[in-house]
């Protein structure tokens, strides 16, 4: 069956591309006015992110924004590489980190779609390696003691971050240490994501299944239950059941060398610091070797590159309930079931929830910024952003590379001034009162 699925969807794709369909059929563009915004409002935003870039906080940026399935603001400021006076343009590709995590939770919805697994199963069915789990609980004072995990890791709770799996950190961080798994990048492992994935699983984890919300490595997890899953390596899966069914062109996990030229330089921006180029070499806060490097360990939490052209078609899929251009991957029932929240109130962020692979917002007023009850979104730790509002059938991506990005409040800039250039907000009856 895994077989038929790829050889079938290969011969869609060879198709699509014979014939100019995917590349042909770009989103259409209009006038902000057209489509319920304002152009000279927009506007503010361009000078936003110039005014970054002039006062040095930024290098550059680029930010795409669809309203109702036409791109009404695709604006490149600043420059792709500052010291080479390379100026940033709209096809610059971007390490877009965790914005991976929505492409591989899509992945799991895939397969469960074609009856290949399902998310209440035990990650250990597919994963021998899970089969006996352990938890730290720290001790009072220092230690901490080593106890059996009271229950077993369910995709559902890969997919929600409730696994209890951080980034290596946590009572048991020192054992995650001495086994070199620590933090999200993996571009530099000299190993296949299944075999890091086999070796994590050995490691105490840092709190109970189910028990609270943990961002770490419960999607890299889950590519490699998508390798073991489909039979094939990840990369490849990405590619032939997304990337290239939505004509996403310039989505990799190690870039081609015929695309380097338009690869994103990575700056740091340390508190009390000016903004100074990222060193060279691999670790979470330099270039990176996604050029250069072993091209080995296709990370589903934190690998891809891509641009906001090629992010934005993902998001469009989305928002339009799992189809784009006549190529539907997802039901609207699994889309529905991804962007609701599933971890009650574990995950703090006031008036957010968490999906699989989403933060939701449920309460515009307790979030306190603009909205929308429904929105699901997330970012990378380059300080990149996205968000998909059903509501105002609006999708946003903004995409830079600084990191670390002390101070920086581009996005919250950035958020204010996109919905203050509405100007039809969609009118939405009140929820009754109970």
């Amino acid at each position: 069956m895994n077989t038929c699925r790829i050889r079938c969807l290969t011969i869609v794709i060879s198709l699509f591309l014979a014939t100019g369909v995917v590349s042909a059929q770009e989103f259409p563009t209009a006038t902000p006015e057209e489509v319920g915004m304002s152009a000279e409002r927009l506007g503010y935003l361009t000078a936003a992110l110039e005014e970054y870039v002039a006062e040095g906080r930024l290098a550059g940026a680029v930010a795409t924004v669809v309203r109702r399935g036409h791109v009404v603001y695709n604006e490149a400021v600043g420059h792709r590489d500052r010291e080479a006076g390379e100026v940033m343009r709209s096809n610059t590709i971007f390490r877009i980190a965790s914005q991976t995590k929505a492409l591989v939770s899509v992945g799991v919805m895939m397969l469960q779609e074609e009856g290949l697994l399902r998310i209440s199963d035990p990650v250990a069915r597919y994963l021998l390696a899970f089969t006996e789990t352990k938890v730290a609980v720290a001790r009072e004072g220092r230690g901490y003691d080593i106890v059996e995990a009271n229950r077993p890791i369910t995709i559902r709770d890969l997919l929600t971050h409730t696994s209890g799996i951080s980034y290596g950190i946590g009572p048991a961080g020192d054992a995650w240490r001495v086994a070199e798994i620590t933090g999200w990048y993996f571009a530099h492992r000299a190993e296949s994501i299944r075999l890091t994935v086999d070796r994590m699983a050995e490691l105490p984890f840092t709190a109970q299944p189910g028990q609270a919300w943990v961002y770490g490595y419960s999607t890299d997890i889950l590519g490699a239950l998508i390798e073991a899953v489909s039979g094939i390596p990840l990369d490849q899966f990405i590619r032939d059941w997304i990337t290239d069914p939505l004509g996403m062109h310039d989505t990799h996990f190690y870039l081609p060398e015929s695309k380097r030229h338009r690869l994103a330089t990575v700056y740091n921006l340390r508190s009390r610091e000016t903004l100074l180029r990222a060193p060279e070499g691999p670790g979470m806060e330099t270039q990176g070797q996604y050029v250069d490097g072993p091209r080995q360990s296709f990370s589903g939490g934190a690998g891809l590159l891509s641009t906001t052209r090629d992010y934005t078609r993902f998001l469009q899929m989305l928002l339009n309930g799992g189809e784009l251009n006549g190529v539907k991957l997802l039901s609207t029932a699994s889309v529905h079931l991804m962007t609701v929240n599933h971890v009650g109130d574990l995950y703090r962020a006031p008036g957010m929830g968490f999906g699989l692979g989403f933060s939701i917002r449920e309460d515009v007023t307790a979030s306190g910024a603009s909205g929308s009850i429904g929105e699901f979104g997330w970012g990378g730790a380059y300080h990149s952003t996205y968000w998909v509002d059903p509501v105002e059938q609006l999708v946003v991506v903004y995409l830079t590379q600084v990191i670390p990005a002390a101070g920086l409040d581009d996005h919250s800039n950035l958020r204010t001034l996109i919905y203050s250039a509405i100007t039809d907000r969609t009118q939405v009856s009140p929820a009754p009162q109970r």
